[in-house]
């Protein structure tokens, strides 16, 4: 998807232009009382990746490389630059740090963006509040509960595909070669929901 903005820079925000990675995210969203993240994963040992936006029917809409571990900096800018409108539903596995992390910035631009927790990763956040699980909206909201909550999780596992490919290439190949992995992915998943209808 092409960018329809540039990301904005919030100059009275604590953390804001320092090295956007997990560990900053972290400290700025302290607030909260989830930490499962940390609980489960040393800061020290992660490295970058490709993070991918995925549909509620695992079609890539869009990817980019990451140089550090991902963290809500990578989610936000994604959606903030290249959606003219902020998705209606965002489900993802950090979606409690997410939103106020969102909503810190453009509270006009989220302000009617949901922001769930997946089912698969819900159980390890004991310590969040009911209104961030998508098991909870299901039982209210058609939308939510006829949506794939795992579609992000099917997509990444099909990514492993090429994950030994890319770690031997350099930062242009691997762009290249993730678009046509993606590129052929979308195909073939287009192609199986136009058969079924």
């Amino acid at each position: 998807m092409p960018s329809v903005c540039r990301r904005c820079v919030y100059p009275l925000l604590q953390y804001e232009g320092q090295a956007l990675d997990r560990a900053t995210d972290h400290k700025e969203s302290s607030s909260g009382d989830c930490n499962k993240f940390y609980k489960t994963y040393s800061p020290n040992c992660l490295t970058g990746g490709i993070l991918v936006l995925w549909c509620k029917h695992s079609i890539c809409l869009g990817f980019h490389s990451m140089p550090i571990a991902e963290g809500c900096n990578d989610v936000f800018s994604a959606i903030y630059t290249h959606f003219v409108v902020a998705p209606k539903i965002i489900i993802y596995d950090f979606a409690c740090q997410l939103a106020p992390y969102c909503l810190i910035r453009e509270a006009q631009y989220f302000q009617h963006t949901c922001f769930l927790i997946d089912e698969l990763h819900a159980q390890g956040h004991t310590q969040c509040g009911q209104a961030c699980f998508a098991s909870n909206w299901m039982r209210y909201d058609s939308e939510v509960w006829a949506a794939n909550t795992s579609a992000a999780e099917c997509g990444n596992k099909g990514m492993k595909r090429i994950r030994k490919s890319v770690s031997f290439m350099v930062f242009e190949h691997v762009v290249i070669f993730t678009k046509v992995f993606l590129d052929v992915w979308n195909r073939t998943k287009i192609n199986r929901i136009s058969a079924v209808n």
